[in-house]
C-alpha cells in the first residue's frame, strides 16, 4: 500500500521487543515504517519506539498512562496501534478493529482487519476517520505539529457542539487525560459511556 500525504514519520525501531508482542501484520507494518501521521496530522499510527512518548505504541498499550488504565473497562489485550487527530483511539481486538470514543468511553467496530482499515484511510481519510471538523480546523489555516490533537469544545458528544465547536491544538497526552476523564465522569453519573461493543 502508497501511503498519501505523510506528514511525519516516527524514528529508527529502538523497542524491539514490543514488535514480538503485537499482532504479526501491526509488527510486519512496523518494520517498514516505524509509525507516521498522515493528512496534516488527522491521522496517527504509534511506533516501535520509547521517544518521543506521544509516538511510542509500549508507553500507549502499557505504560502508566495506558488507555487500559485512562479506561478501565478496555481490555489490556487490545492494542492501541494508532489515534485520529480529535484523540479518538483505534484497538486491534479480537474481532478487527475498533474505534474508542474517546470522550464517551464507547467503542464501536470499524473494520474487520489491519489492511482494510488502513486501505480505507488512506484513500478516503475524512469520512472514514469522520473529521469534517479537522477538514475546518485546516482549511482556516490550522496545522497540526506532531505530537499535538485537537481539543474541542464543547465537547463532540454534547447537544451544543451541533452549533459549532472551537479546537485548540494540545499536548496528546493532556487531550488523552482530559477524555479519560470526561468518560469517566459520563459513566459515574449513568451517562453513556459505558465500554461495549455498538454495532
Amino acid at each position: 500500500m502508497q501511503l498519501q500525504d505523510v506528514h511525519y514519520k516516527g524514528p529508527p525501531i529502538d523497542d524491539p521487543d514490543i514488535l514480538r508482542v503485537i499482532p504479526k501484520s501491526l509488527a510486519s507494518l512496523l518494520t517498514g515504517v516505524n509509525g507516521y501521521t498522515q493528512f496534516s496530522g488527522a491521522f496517527h499510527l504509534r511506533g516501535a519506539c520509547l521517544e518521543p512518548a506521544w509516538h511510542s505504541l509500549r508507553a500507549a498499550w502499557m505504560g502508566d498512562h495506558s488507555f487500559a488504565r485512562l479506561y478501565p473497562g478496555l481490555s489490556p489485550r487490545w492494542v492501541p496501534f494508532a489515534e485520529d487527530c480529535m484523540g479518538d483511539q483505534f484497538l486491534m481486538t479480537e474481532k478487527g478493529i475498533a474505534r474508542l470514543d474517546a470522550e464517551t468511553g464507547e467503542v464501536f467496530e470499524e473494520a474487520e482487519s489491519l489492511a482494510v482499515f488502513l486501505e480505507e484511510v488512506n484513500e478516503d481519510p475524512i469520512p472514514t476517520l469522520a473529521l469534517e471538523e479537522f477538514e475546518a480546523f485546516r482549511a482556516g489555516g490550522g496545522v497540526l505539529a506532531p505530537g499535538k490533537l485537537l481539543q474541542a469544545y464543547p465537547p463532540m458528544w454534547t447537544a451544543e457542539s451541533a452549533s459549532g465547536v472551537t479546537l485548540t491544538p494540545i499536548p496528546a497526552a493532556d487531550l488523552h487525560h482530559t477524555h479519560a476523564a470526561l468518560a469517566k465522569s459520563i459513566r459515574d453519573n449513568g451517562g453513556k459511556g459505558a465500554i461495549r461493543y455498538q454495532d
